[in-house]
This record gives C-alpha cells, sequence and structure tokens, in this order.
C-alpha cells in the first residue's frame, strides 16, 4: 500500500517541478486552455503591449488536472488563465486586461 502512495507523489512532484521551471524560465507565462475567452483575452492583452511570452495550453497536456491543482496551490485559483510576469502572478483574463488598459502591463513586462 505503501508503494501507491509513492506513485501518487510522483507525478505531484513532476507536476510541481514543471510549473516552477516554466515559472522561472520565462519572464512571461500564461498557464492558458487554448479555446477559454479568457485565456484569449490575457494573451491578446499582452501582444497588444508587445510582451514576448510563453503558453501552456493544459487542454494539450495529459496533466492538465494535476496543474490546475498545484497553480490553485500556488494562486489560490484553479481556473485559467493563470499569468505570470517575473515569477509573479498577476490574475487570470480580467485582470490582465485591466492592467494593459491602466498601463501597468507594459511597465511589468519591460521590467527586470
Amino acid at each position: 500500500m505503501g508503494g501507491m502512495f509513492v506513485k501518487e507523489e510522483e507525478p505531484s512532484l513532476a507536476v510541481q517541478e514543471f510549473v516552477d521551471r516554466e515559472i522561472r524560465e520565462n519572464k512571461v507565462m500564461v498557464f492558458s486552455k487554448s479555446t477559454c475567452p479568457y485565456c484569449k483575452m490575457a494573451k491578446k492583452a499582452l501582444t497588444d503591449v508587445g510582451a514576448t511570452f510563453k503558453a501552456v495550453e493544459l487542454d494539450k497536456q495529459d496533466n492538465q488536472s494535476a496543474v490546475q491543482q498545484y497553480l490553485a496551490t500556488l494562486t489560490g485559483g484553479s481556473t485559467v488563465p493563470r499569468v505570470f510576469i517575473n515569477g509573479k502572478f498577476i490574475g487570470g483574463g480580467s485582470e490582465t486586461k485591466a492592467l494593459k488598459e491602466n498601463g501597468q502591463l507594459e511597465i511589468l513586462v519591460q521590467a527586470d
């Protein structure tokens, strides 16, 4: 029975390492789903301010649920998109769009 618990923890650790690495290695990181309108809103806002970003489309990942569970642990929410800039969670689609509209998004993506 102990072996079952080890098997359940291993993917979880792999998921954590994957998510943490993506956030660390990409100045602007978006965890998204390809058909989600709020995800499209966030990516458009980022594109509009000239941001270079990486998007992981969770609906094309085998570990979608596990990634969303870990993102919930990190951010307090499991909905997508989850947008990170310089390792900091800034919000979802509505928050990203609002930051663009008030001029803060461009400042964030240009900061080191």
